[in-house]
C-alpha cells in the first residue's frame, strides 16, 4: 500500500488510477495523516435479492403529509 499527499495524488492522478487498476491499494494523507483510499473498483456479481430490507424498514402513517412549516418554507400551502 502506498501512501501519498493530497498534491502529489492531484498531480499524478492518471497515474494513480492506473497503479489502483492494476490492484495497488493508495492511501491519501493531509499533514501526515490518512484522508482517502483509493481501490479498485469491482462490481457485484449475481442477482440482486428480493426483500433483503423487508422488516427493517417502516414507513410513517403521515410520510405523505407535508407539515405546514415545511410547505410555507417552500412558499406552498399543506395539503
Amino acid at each position: 500500500m502506498t501512501i501519498t499527499n493530497i498534491h502529489q495524488a492531484k498531480t499524478h492522478l492518471s497515474k494513480l488510477i492506473q497503479r489502483v487498476a492494476e490492484g495497488e491499494e493508495i492511501v491519501i494523507g493531509k499533514a501526515g495523516k490518512p484522508v482517502a483510499k483509493l481501490v479498485p473498483y469491482t462490481k457485484e456479481e449475481g442477482p440482486r435479492m428480493l426483500g433483503v430490507w423487508k422488516g427493517k424498514v417502516r414507513i410513517a402513517e403521515d410520510f405523505d403529509e407535508l407539515p405546514e412549516d415545511i410547505a410555507e418554507a417552500f412558499g406552498m400551502e399543506a395539503k
